[in-house]
């Protein structure tokens, strides 16, 4: 299991990008929609084959009849990082291994891109929505290698919580720049920008 991309929401799609321009001085990618989840997002490509997505609602598209994923739903205030992803390769038995509440696999697509996904029946994820979501890409393709280069690189991700122990034990993470610390449920991401470190919570 490795990280793969970081999640910032908001009430819009435009709020998600401008907190991530803003923060980091460089400017967001096109993405897409997700039909299953009545979503839409925008990228932006870090070093490393990771990747930065501001995701939100789509307001145009219909209710999709079930929770949405990343807890958009109930999201609240104003934007800021609300849900880490990693990525395995083999969904299926990495989930055997990982808590109640992680989620199912669910088969999506977007253009060219094919991946399953672990996502909970209620859209949000164990330990305060801090959980990492589960993804395994399908074929070559990966979003990061579609993305033009940001001149942006991931320094470290803090995951704090009540319980980062636990949360720290669950989680087999290879080549990781996660670090967990005990403290209230929060993210906090650290870039090396063209401008210097930047921070988004």
């Amino acid at each position: 299991m490795e990280l793969d991309h970081l999640a910032l929401a908001a009430p819009t799609l435009d709020e998600a990008s401008e907190a991530i321009e803003s923060a980091l001085g460089v400017a967001m990618q096109p993405g897409g929609q997700h039909q299953m989840f009545a979503t839409h997002n925008r990228l932006l490509g870090l070093e490393g084959g990771l990747y930065l997505e501001a995701i939100a609602i789509d307001p145009n598209a219909p209710d999709p009849g079930r929770a949405r994923w990343f807890d958009l739903d109930s999201f609240q205030g104003p934007p800021r990082l609300c849900n880490w992803i990693c990525r395995t390769s083999d969904l299926g038995a990495t989930l055997d291994q990982m808590p109640d509440g992680a989620g199912n696999v669910v088969q999506l697509s977007r253009g060219d891109l094919r991946w399953r996904m672990a996502v909970p029946d209620s859209g949000r994820l164990p330990y305060d929505n801090l959980f990492p979501a589960l993804i395994q890409w399908q074929g070559a393709l990966h979003p990061a290698s579609m993305l033009a280069p940001s001149g942006c690189a991931l320094r470290r991700l803090l995951v704090t919580h009540p319980e980062a122990d636990s949360l720290r034990a669950l989680l087999p993470l290879v080549g990781s720049r996660v670090e967990f610390e005990t403290g209230p449920a929060a993210l906090m991401a650290e870039f090396d920008t063209p401008h210097g470190v930047r921070v988004l919570t």
